[in-house]
């Protein structure tokens, strides 16, 4: 049931951060010929980042002809992945919530509710990871097309000494940066409840220090106990890693 609690937060997070992204660059470019120079060229992309579709015009500082350039790259199918698997991941939590508050009895009889959504929720997961990681090559790939440095380079003009181009405001990445760690498969939370589910399982023990499981109350908390547990592993792995990665270096 902790699924219930944090995974439509983490989907909803997910889908919103990334479906609902829309970003641009601006940049100048300064001819020698001060009636020939742009300084103001927006580019404005957004998801599902299809950035080969995004075209604009730049002067080439050479009379009146314009150029036609294009942004460079298709992130779509990794951005659209990701967000099917949320929005989805968000429909099958809703249905949860609905099966543990209305069909708890339903869902302990013969033990199938529980089996079941034990499965379902490794699909998920499994859907959750290959997504994420897919999603974080696309948005690695999404930074380097849009770094306006890499956008200049595309421009003849900007290939001329004479000519001063230049980058006005690069793209704010912050949302998308934060889409990809709201990604990480919901919690481990589902075998406990698989474990719960079973017959002569209920109101086992818990592990040494975690809150006993008696209520609703109770659930939560032992929610909360494993997500504090999880992330004291996490900085000690990290911790280690980088002793170990010291200690290899040296001083």
């Amino acid at each position: 049931m902790c699924m219930v609690i944090f995974a439509p937060l983490f989907a909803i997070f997910a889908f919103a951060t990334c479906g609902g992204y829309s970003g641009g660059l601006r940049l100048s470019v300064d001819c020698v010929n001060k009636t020939e120079s742009n300084l103001s060229i927006d580019i404005a992309f957004a998801y599902p980042f299809r950035l080969h579709q995004v075209t604009f015009e730049v002067p080439t500082c050479e009379g009146k002809e314009r150029q036609k350039l294009a942004l460079i790259g298709d992130s779509s199918s990794s951005a659209e992945f990701f967000v099917t698997v949320a929005v989805f991941a968000f429909l099958y939590s809703l249905a949860a919530t609905v099966v543990y508050i209305f069909f708890q009895n339903k869902y302990r009889e013969n033990n199938r509710g529980p089996l079941i959504d034990f499965i379902v929720t490794v699909v998920f997961s499994f859907l959750w990871l290959v997504g994420s990681s897919a999603w974080a090559k696309g948005l690695s790939d999404v930074k380097v097309a849009t770094d306006p440095k890499e956008v200049l380079l595309l421009m003849s003009a900007c290939k001329q000494p004479s000519n001063k181009c230049m980058a006005v405001h690069s793209p704010v990445m912050s949302s998308l940066n934060t889409s990809v760690p709201s990604s990480k498969p919901w919690d481990f939370s589902e075998a406990t409840a698989y474990r719960q589910g079973q017959p002569g399982n209920a109101g086992e023990l818990t592990p040494q220090g975690a809150p006993s499981n008696t209520g609703g109350y109770g659930q939560i908390n032992k929610c909360l106990w494993i997500d504090v547990r999880m992330r004291k592993i996490n900085h000690l792995a990290m911790w280690q890693n980088y002793n170990s990665f010291s200690q290899t270096v040296g001083p």
